[in-house]
């Protein structure tokens, strides 16, 4: 009876044996098994199109421009063109300048020139005002020191002349002699009119009573009319946006053989215009004052300085008593030689001597 029961318990051990066996290999089998289905899952990969060249802004996208590269799935995203979806991407036109390299995502490309962005520099452009250019030289821009990201003051100074308010002509009028009327039985009137002088035509004048002889004369003037000058400050505080040109918005593409590129000769101009942030009411009086002829110029303000004045216009009489000039007195003597107009000595540095 003993041993049977030693028989029964060794039969017990050995069936728990094999079972802990037969656990052990199974989990050793399955463990090799997941790193061959993991080396399968990352070898998955997606193509993708990118720019094999560079693409300027505004260029319609062709075939020949785009390459494909893999990326994993987990790194590619709905706005990237996937291999088969270039029927969405050739005869795109790009928004921005793609470098060769870039991956093209659907915010690069449009469908036509009115989906392109607008310049980076429109959004310098506070909200309500907008950007006008008016002309200018070295001595508009204080010797160039105002530039972009400068606060000036805008002068303006025009000319005024007398006008015949029906003609619109410049005073004084010409004059001619009505000879005859004569006034036919049938018909409107019939008016003969000859000019007072043969040549040239006379001038409208004035009758005045000659204080010697006591008898009346007529005076014309002995020259057109001379133009009124006057100068006001028009703006105050206006922000530059650019001095000179900007760049152009087009750009060629660049030449894929490097040695057809070619630097080119690059020559220094001096800027002749600058652009201001202004009003759009303001922006209409630019261009008011820029085609009647005045011209501008402006001066450099501290950027803090935020201050506003009320100008006056500077016209002959307001310079004259502003600044006390007495008028010269009608002497029976005057300076020798003769000056008619005023001219700026000469320097002995004004002169440059060519160096050989």
């Amino acid at each position: 009876m003993r041993r049977g029961r030693i028989l029964i318990l060794l039969i017990l051990i050995v069936i728990v044996g094999l079972a802990l066996v037969y656990f052990a290999i199974g989990s050793q089998i399955g463990g090799g098994i997941a790193p061959s289905v993991s080396i399968a899952t990352e070898a998955a990969t997606i193509e993708v199109y990118y720019a094999v060249q560079n693409i300027p802004q505004g260029t319609v996208i062709t075939e020949a421009m785009l390459g494909t590269f893999s990326l994993p799935p987990e790194r590619v995203v709905e706005v990237m063109f996937e291999k088969g979806e270039e029927v969405n991407l050739i005869g795109q036109t790009a928004r921005f300048n793609l470098e060769p390299g870039t991956l093209i995502t659907s915010s690069m490309v449009g469908e036509g020139a009115g989906q392109l962005p607008p310049p980076s520099w429109s959004f310098q452009v506070p909200v309500g005002m907008v950007a006008a250019s008016i002309p200018t030289n070295r001595l508009a821009t204080s010797a160039y020191a105002i530039n972009k990201g400068a606060h000036v003051n805008v002068n303006v100074c025009m000319t005024l002349v007398d006008v015949d308010p029906a003609y619109q002509s410049l005073l004084p009028n010409y004059l001619s002699s009505m000879q005859d009327i004569f006034f036919p039985e049938d018909g409107r009137p019939i008016i003969t009119i000859d000019p007072a002088t043969p040549g040239e035509a006379a001038r409208q004048g004035r009758t005045e009573l000659d204080p010697t002889f006591q008898k009346p004369i007529y005076v014309v003037p002995s020259e057109p009319q001379r133009p009124r000058l006057v100068c006001q400050i028009i703006l105050q505080d206006v922000i530059v946006l650019n001095f000179g040109n900007f760049p152009l918005r087009l750009e060629t593409a660049a030449p894929e053989d490097p040695a057809a590129q070619t630097t080119p000769t690059q020559t220094v101009q001096n800027p002749d215009i600058i652009t201001l942030m202004v009003s759009p009411q303001d922006s209409i009086s630019l261009n008011y004052f820029i085609y009647s002829g005045a011209v501008f110029s402006m001066t450099l303000r501290n950027p803090n300085d935020t201050s506003k004045i009320d100008a006056q216009s500077a016209t002959l009489t307001s310079v004259l008593t502003q600044y006390n000039i007495s008028l010269p007195s009608k002497l029976p003597y005057a300076q020798n030689p003769r000056i008619d107009f005023l001219s700026p000595p000469l320097l002995p540095n004004d002169i440059i001597q060519a160096q050989p």
